[in-house]
């Protein structure tokens, strides 16, 4: 896309700018409800003035920062972790932030392909304690409210964008023992949202949405947001009427659903969704070639008539599902222990990264033992120890994941839906192993990678988990 930015009823349009250390950082506004996904993006404030109260104390005080991993799928370094936190919420209502929270992500996993890997995730809720329920503009432009985390309606003038103090709500992510995506549930019923779609080069995560924790569409902005963070997809929508973005003039753009090619010429040159072209996608009709998005009305192309990335309460199209799913493995390995504690443990077990169905594809399972295959055990999620009838010493027991959904076609993509992962194992438990061949046959998995395998990408600000509070 072009380098071009325009202010269109009053909404910045355009590609973003590089990422820059400036006190402003560009959101995207959602679009109506119901409507079109998007309405352009403006430059706000990174902070702003908040309401001043008193300093919270006593049980408030002792709440306010306290972690809970609400949905745990394993280590952090083997899955994508989301850190939820709410702004609105008093002491008395943190009970109800953590029910709007696990609400929100059933919402998440009610549409694909959040649902079919729901086990890549990792869920965590940051307690931050308000002074005063509710947020500011709400439920009008003139309410202001005293709040963790400075969340308000009526952003730079707009009614449903809902803006945050970044600051402060990185200060509440950084309590979490990982983060590769944020969002964050305003205590409100009013309609709003944003996308932050700037990744934190301090923190890791990919961007921040936020969202009405109780109004209706309010889970489709914030899925929307993710298209951007996760997927790198570009918006869908486009500007008709504004002089800018008539045509399109640029060279080939850079997202996975966008294309200055018509479905002829991408076909002839396999490249962008030629895969995907006459496959029926789950928001209607076929993929192919239809001109208009990435803001511009003509000389873009997207993949279908009407995505998620187009319009709210639609379903990803494929070639959007395949980016999406790419997105959850850059940062969750196919291949994990489902226990990563350095214990000793007579089965050697995984993690699969989704069920195996004939819907969705198979997840092929390899064992190997000293890196000889163990073929008795193709596609089991775990081994028996002591069946391996090994020898003294300690060997090496490896299993390789293979992850062959059929939503995704692209080979560059499916290089990172195999991984491996391993265990030492050895007859006893003690501080070394033992000679005697009677004894328990046991194994322990490898520590935690500091960065992914099977192709996952290095994740920044990685830690150690924690469970609880």
């Amino acid at each position: 896309m072009g380098a071009c930015a325009l202010v269109f009823a009053g909404f910045v349009v355009g590609p973003a700018a590089a990422v820059a250390p400036n006190p402003h950082v560009r959101v995207e506004v959602p679009g109506p409800a119901g409507g079109t996904a998007g309405a352009g993006y403006r430059d706000v404030p990174r902070s702003f003035p908040h309401t001043s109260g008193p300093a919270l104390t006593g049980p408030a005080r002792a709440a306010d920062g306290q972690v809970t991993k609400v949905i745990d799928n394993g280590d952090t370094k083997d899955r994508l972790d989301v850190v939820v936190i709410g702004d609105g919420y008093t002491a008395d209502q943190l009970d109800q932030f953590h029910t709007d929270l696990k609400e929100k992500w059933n919402e998440f996993l009610n549409v694909e392909p959040y649902g079919t890997y729901q086990k890549l995730f990792n869920v965590w809720a940051v307690d931050a304690v308000s002074a005063e329920s509710g947020v500011s503009g709400d439920p009008g432009k003139d309410v202001s409210r005293n709040t963790a985390l400075g969340a308000h309606f009526w952003c730079d003038g707009v009614e449903r964008l809902l803006c945050i103090d970044q600051q402060k709500v990185d200060a509440y992510v950084a309590k979490a023992p990982a983060a590769d995506l944020v969002l964050v549930l305003a205590n409100s019923t009013k309609y709003g949202g944003a996308g932050y779609n700037e990744a934190s080069p301090t923190l890791g995560y990919e961007g921040i949405s936020t969202a009405s924790a109780h109004g209706k569409n309010a889970d489709q902005v914030a899925i929307h947001e993710t298209g951007h963070s996760l997927g790198k997809l570009a918006d869908e929508y486009s500007y008709p009427g504004v002089p800018e973005y008539e045509q399109y003039t640029g060279p080939e753009t850079p997202q996975a659903n966008s294309s200055i090619l018509n479905a002829d010429a991408m076909a002839a040159g396999r490249t962008k969704w030629f895969r995907w072209l006459g496959a029926a996608s789950p928001d209607g009709g076929a993929v192919g070639t239809y001109e208009g998005g990435n803001y511009y009305v003509k000389g873009l192309y997207r993949p279908t008539e009407d995505s998620l990335m187009r319009s709210l309460g639609k379903p990803f199209n494929l070639p959007g599902r395949e980016a999406m799913i790419a997105g959850f493995y850059r940062h969750a390995s196919p291949a994990a222990p489902a226990d990563r504690t350095q214990a000793w443990s007579t089965t050697a077990r995984l993690s699969l990264p989704r069920a195996n169905d004939v819907a969705h594809g198979k997840v092929a399972v390899r064992w190997y033992l000293d890196g000889r295959e163990l073929r008795r055990y193709r596609d089991r999620d775990r081994v028996a120890v002591r069946e391996l009838g090994f020898g003294r010493g300690s060997h090496r027991l490896t299993a390789t994941v293979t992850d062959a959904t059929s939503a995704v076609r692209d080979p560059a993509i499916r290089a990172l839906l195999t991984g491996s992962t391993s265990w030492t194992v050895r007859r006893g438990s003690g501080a070394a192993a033992t000679s005697d061949l009677t004894a328990r046959a046991v194994a322990k998995p490898d520590a935690a990678p500091s960065s992914g395998t099977g192709g996952v990408a290095p994740r920044v600000g990685k830690g150690s988990s924690r469970d609880s509070r």
